[in-house]
Formats: structure tokens, sequence, C-alpha cells
């Protein structure tokens, strides 16, 4: 059956996580960093160039989008790779969509 629960706050999605970290999640955070890294690199060359031209802006709000609803599905789920990776790839999304209209 899936989930009938409706809500979840962060606070009881924090107490459904394991108090170990296991192999798995290890490779979720592994994972996880290099893409977000990705994104890091980026903003740092568009801060360094101020020049967005070849920068989508469709593709970055529905990517920041897409990294929200990852972080809310990790919340859910009590993942910490999941929460901690989408929510920093969604802050350095949102940065870029913030330079892309700064710097048109």
């Amino acid at each position: 059956m899936l989930y009938k629960r409706t809500s979840l706050s962060i606070y009881e999605g924090a107490q459904n996580m394991p108090s170990g970290i296991d192999n798995v999640s290890v490779l979720g955070f592994v994972a996880g960093a290099l893409t977000t890294f990705a994104f890091f690199a980026q903003v740092v060359k568009t801060i360094s160039t101020k020049s967005t031209h070849d920068i989508s802006l469709a593709m970055v709000t529905l990517t920041s989008t897409g990294l929200f609803l990852w972080f809310i599905y990790g919340v859910y789920v009590g993942s910490m790779p999941i929460i901690v990776v989408n929510f920093i790839s969604f802050i350095l999304a949102i940065t870029l969509v913030v330079l892309k209209l700064k710097y048109r």
C-alpha cells in the first residue's frame, strides 16, 4: 500500500531516519555531491564571467522545481542524502535563476 499520510513535518521526517549511516547512504551522498558540484561550478563561472547567454532559463527553472520536489520527497521518506544534496542543489539552481535574470 502506498503512503496514506498527507503531511509530514521536517521534525517527523528526521525522527524516521536511522541513527547510523550505511553504505547506501554513503553512495547517495557521493552521487549527490558530484551533481551538486556541477551546479556549484556553473554558479562560480557565471559570477566570474557575468554571462548567462548559454544558460536556458526554462532549464534552470524546471531543474530548480524538480530539486525542490526531491527535497520534499526526501523529507517525507526520511532520506538524509536526498534531503541534503537536493536542498544544496536547489539553492545553487535558484542562484543560477537569479543570475540569469540579472545578467540578461
